[in-house]
């Protein structure tokens, strides 16, 4: 099942080589909550995987965006110790944030009327 959620990048982590075949990148999102009439803010971290490793960099810092991922479960035995570790992993990562017609937030897309107007100075096409 796949999640969606909006935010703040609030980190970027470089990409970690984990083995030859395998690697990960990290980020942080801060999403902020008011559903309940008082405002949380929560900061949630993502994982990457593979080729999508290149969907973000250092430059999305401070930049809303929109995150669709899912969550991952393993349970990891160790020395006699059983641990479970839970992963968002993020499948796409949007710049922008936007209120759907349902209330909930939904990636934003630029429209045309948010286009700037054309200088008329710089119209000098003979047609």
């Amino acid at each position: 099942m796949e999640y969606q959620i909006a935010g703040k990048v609030a980190e970027v982590y470089p990409v970690n080589r984990v083995s030859e075949r395998f690697r990960k990148r990290e980020f942080v999102i801060e999403h902020k909550d008011s559903s309940s009439g008082q405002a949380f803010v929560d900061f949630l971290k993502f994982q990457l995987t593979q080729e999508r490793c290149d969907l973000i960099d250092e430059s999305w810092l401070r930049q809303e965006v929109t995150v669709t991922f899912n969550l991952k479960g393993n349970r990891w035995e160790k020395n006699g110790m059983v641990n479970y570790i839970t992963n968002l992993n993020a499948l796409s990562v949007v710049r922008g944030v936007a209120v759907a017609e349902d209330g909930e937030q939904a990636a934003a897309l630029p429209k045309l009327e948010d286009a700037p107007s054309p200088d008329p100075e710089l119209d000098d096409l003979p047609f």
